[in-house]
């Protein structure tokens, strides 16, 4: 096993394991949850547990609008993932940190302290996401022969607090050119709530319910004044409509949604953008008699449906100025951060768009900002995207293969140097 410990400390999430390793050993919540029946603070993979009830759940997370603001909060939730989960010594141990682009001065010295005087790691990388997304990447074009792509790409990070639009050259992110967008899982999550607050029933306080009603129901439209007027038909002529089934605390814990065949009809609309190839439209009356009756909303339930809300929550990445906030669309980001580079990188720049982040997930995304983008670029240059497979570990991967580096261990510092020089000095190896 490796004595490397790489750990991609996200808002939303945390990807925790060990160099040289395909997968973290661990991805669980960044934060602490305490349910209403409880006075005990629960971290990571509790939270995950098949018993925990994630209704009324009171939440405490460290960072706070992309950032760590709260250290000791921090070390809590890293105590049990490197102790419980990892089961490793953080003396005997390098720690190759993610850290947020441009995180404060100030921040990055309470992290230090935090990883060297408070767990006591014996020395440190730290890395930004989009050269370790392009590193992964970077792999695997060279091995498919793709050498000339490998030099350079732009990374689109649409994570839980912010969105990163970022070129990478060569392993290095080009600062200057990185654009953001302050929105990301956090932000469309707070928009469903309100959605559904004001509709139907007040879950302005039901987090982690309307996280797992959100990343399971909501896809990005790819025509939205014709899915709006779709989405005006009552009953089952809407083909967006469907129902969530909220906790009840005895049988069913976590929430659900009641008819997945219902929620998926949005896919195979007869539009020739179905993103699942080969399948059938779905019967208008295949739930006629006694399972349709079954299927049907129950008043004496505490359940909710959605129909427009699906699409309009992550539109909020796309046209945030239709929804009051004075910024440029993702599109726009991309065009944005590739103008402000060289232009004899322009054009691969734009054929080597890389995307991660959970909120990549939403179907229909790719395709979405490719027709968005397209009008917008030179039409002598080509526009391609590549999903990662698994956008949520894409960042961990790369840092997992760069840990596994003979080159590492000389690129770190180590306690002893921190203690000597200071964690600025210490900070500018990594051209922070």
């Amino acid at each position: 096993m490796s004595n490397v410990v790489v750990l991609d400390n996200g808002g939303g999430l945390i990807k925790a394991g060990f160099g040289g390793d395909r997968d973290p050993v661990a991805v669980v919540p960044n934060c602490l949850g305490r349910p209403s029946s409880s006075k005990k603070w629960l971290a990571a993979d509790q939270l995950l547990a098949a018993d925990f009830e994630i209704a009324a759940v009171s939440i405490r997370r460290p960072f706070d609008r992309g950032y760590l603001i709260n250290p000791d909060l921090q070390k809590e939730i890293w105590d049990r993932v490197i102790g419980s989960l990892l089961r490793t010594d953080p003396s005997t141990s390098s720690l190759l940190l993610v850290e947020p682009l441009f995180n404060p001065p100030a921040i990055q010295r309470a992290t230090d302290e935090l990883v060297f005087e408070d767990l006591g790691f014996q020395s440190l990388f730290v890395a930004d996401a989009p050269s370790l997304v392009h590193l992964y990447e970077a792999s695997r074009w060279t091995a498919d022969g793709l050498a000339a792509m490998a030099q350079c790409s732009l990374v689109v990070d649409c994570g839980f607090s912010f969105t990163h639009t970022a070129p990478v050259v060569q392993n290095f992110t080009l600062n200057y050119g990185v654009r953001r967008l302050d929105l990301g899982g956090k932000a469309l999550t707070n928009y469903l709530k309100e959605l559904v607050s004001y509709r139907s029933i007040n879950l302005m306080d039901e987090t982690l319910i309307i996280d797992d009603a959100k990343e399971k129901l909501c896809f990005v439209s790819l025509d939205v004044p014709k899915d709006l007027h779709l989405a005006r038909k009552p009953g089952r002529d809407n083909p967006f409509r469907c129902t969530y089934v909220l906790p009840d605390g005895i049988t069913n814990t976590r929430g659900f949604v009641k008819d997945i065949d219902e929620a998926r009809r949005f896919l195979y609309l007869p539009d020739g953008s179905s993103t699942t190839p080969g399948v059938q439209a779905v019967d208008s009356q295949e739930d006629a008699g006694p399972a349709g009756d079954r299927k049907r909303v129950d008043m004496n339930k505490s359940e909710f449906d959605l129909t427009n809300e699906r699409f309009l929550v992550p539109e909020m990445i796309f046209c945030p100025a239709d929804l009051g906030m004075n910024q440029a669309g993702l599109a726009e980001c991309i065009i944005k951060a590739v103008h402000a580079c060289h232009p004899y990188l322009h054009p691969v720049l734009f054929e080597s768009i890389i995307l991660t982040g959970g909120s990549t997930l939403f179907p229909r995304f790719a395709e979405r900002l490719e027709r968005e983008l397209r009008p917008l670029v030179r039409d002598d240059y080509r526009v391609k995207i590549t999903c990662q497979k698994d956008p949520i570990k894409g960042v961990w991967r790369g840092g997992s293969l760069l840990a596994s580096s003979p080159d590492f261990e000389s690129m770190c510092v180590t306690k002893s140097e921190y203690e000597e020089l200071g964690s600025a000095r210490c900070r500018r190896r990594f051209f922070h």
